[in-house]
């Protein structure tokens, strides 16, 4: 079976955010078909938009492979963030888990469900910070630009610190 390399957000800003980010990440990696390859670090970082006073997201990006195809992958992610309690809310709201399908190989695609890679994927420096530490050389389709150079040019922005993940990690 071919299996395509994927890169995940994953985001809690509810309950003990540190634990909703491995609790994610310990059901995709659990999932038939996906196998969890590296965990970035865990990144404390400023909302972005949605009400005024919420707090701050604990960030990651997860690189897995998968045989699923990216519709059969968002289904699944979905279905993780429903069993982990999220509910339907507001744009930039906050929840107890989002996750994202960032890139899923060099795919680009946009379908009213998904788009890929991500269109905020180069904006967001927990993003590309995950990113840079997991595929510093990867590049960006759109944005012609590697990972680490685009984490370069938006640094600082946003963290406000980070924690290691507990959670799939390899040495």
């Amino acid at each position: 079976m071919n299996m395509s390399k994927v890169y995940l957000s994953i985001g809690s800003n509810i309950g003990d955010r540190y634990e909703n980010c491995n609790e994610a990440v310990r059901l995709v990696g659990g999932t038939q078909g996906i196998e969890i390859q590296r965990v970035s670090s865990l990144y404390l970082t400023k909302p972005v938009g949605g009400p005024p006073n919420q707090r701050e997201y604990m960030n990651g990006v997860v690189e897995m492979e998968t045989v699923l195809l990216p519709e059969a992958c968002l289904d699944v992610l979905k279905d993780i963030e429903k069993q982990m309690g999220r509910t339907p809310a507001e744009k930039d709201h906050p929840r107890i888990i989002d996750i994202d399908i960032l890139f899923y190989d060099s795919l680009v695609m946009e379908e009213p469900d998904l788009i890929i890679p991500h269109p905020g994927a180069h904006t967001r420096e927990f993003v590309l910070r995950g990113l840079n530490e997991l595929a510093p050389d990867m590049v960006h389709p759109y944005m012609g630009a590697t990972m680490a150079e685009l984490y370069a040019s938006v640094k600082g922005e946003s963290e406000v610190g980070s924690r290691r993940s507990n959670v799939g990690r390899t040495t």
